[in-house]
């Protein structure tokens, strides 16, 4: 059941990467606002992200939304979004690193351009972000949060996902690191771990037969919506998970 916000983040500002239309980062941004919260959203296709920053503007006010466009690979692309965090809201608290970048390839196959551009998306995207988030919140002294997305597959073995399982793995570990080093300056890092959560966008490239396998999988016996994930962003960005750090949260129903 879809829950009413109660301004768990209210007076907070986030910022939240691949979060232009209907995936996880949309979903979380829409459940941060329903929360009370301000919200800068990232994307790295333009048209999607504007026409997502309008939508919801129009719904919860022009003052609690903006947009920056951002290519999680390109450093100084990553600047200029956290510099806008500050421009657009004044201060930063919350921070998703949502972007990622999938794909299917057996091992064998694989090129290394494959590889390499799942893991700098995936991977050294998120240690960009979490970098440069954590120096404005180290300098803000206020405390805060970043919440990564990772997956079970950094968990679990899956036949042609060796690139997305490393990344996802790489990003459990740099969450834990990252945790530690930044409990010194009052921040909080943690990570949710989906295992199947989609949207229609998603369900329309995939075929029925493995969305049958996969979903046949879950102990409930269907995907994820992806605001039940964003649910989960919500209470470790909230006051409510005030003493966990270096977490990763399984947000599955999978069985073996």
């Amino acid at each position: 059941m879809y829950e009413p916000g109660h301004g768990l983040l209210k007076g907070r500002t986030a910022v939240i990467t691949a979060a232009a239309g209907a995936g996880i980062g949309g979903a979380t941004a829409r459940r941060f606002l329903e929360e009370g919260a301000r919200v800068l959203i990232s994307d790295a296709h333009v048209r999607r992200l504007k026409e997502y920053e309008a939508s919801l503007a129009g719904e919860f006010g022009a003052a609690a939304v903006a947009a920056v466009a951002c290519d999680v690979t390109d450093e100084s692309q990553v600047q200029a979004l956290f510099e806008a965090a500050v421009r657009e809201h004044g201060r930063l608290d919350v921070v998703v690193n949502n972007a990622g970048l999938g794909g299917t390839s057996d091992l064998v196959d694989m090129t290394d351009e494959q590889w390499s551009r799942v893991l700098d998306v995936t991977l050294n995207g998120t240690f960009r972000c979490t970098r440069a988030a954590l120096r404005l919140l180290r300098d803000g002294g206020r405390g805060g949060v970043i919440v990564n997305n990772a997956s079970v597959v950094g968990w679990r073995a899956q036949a042609g996902q060796a690139h997305y399982a490393a990344a996802k793995a790489g990003v459990m570990a740099l969450t834990r690191c990252a945790a530690m080093e930044a409990a010194a300056f009052g921040v909080r890092v943690n990570a949710v771990s989906p295992s199947l959560a989609m949207h229609p966008h998603l369900v329309r490239v995939t075929t029925p037969e493995l969305l049958e396998e996969l979903t046949a999988r879950e102990a409930f016996g269907r995907y994820a919506e992806p605001w039940e994930v964003a649910n989960v962003i919500v209470f470790l960005a909230s006051g409510y998970s005030s003493y966990m750090t270096g977490e990763t949260v399984s947000v599955s129903s999978r069985h073996p």
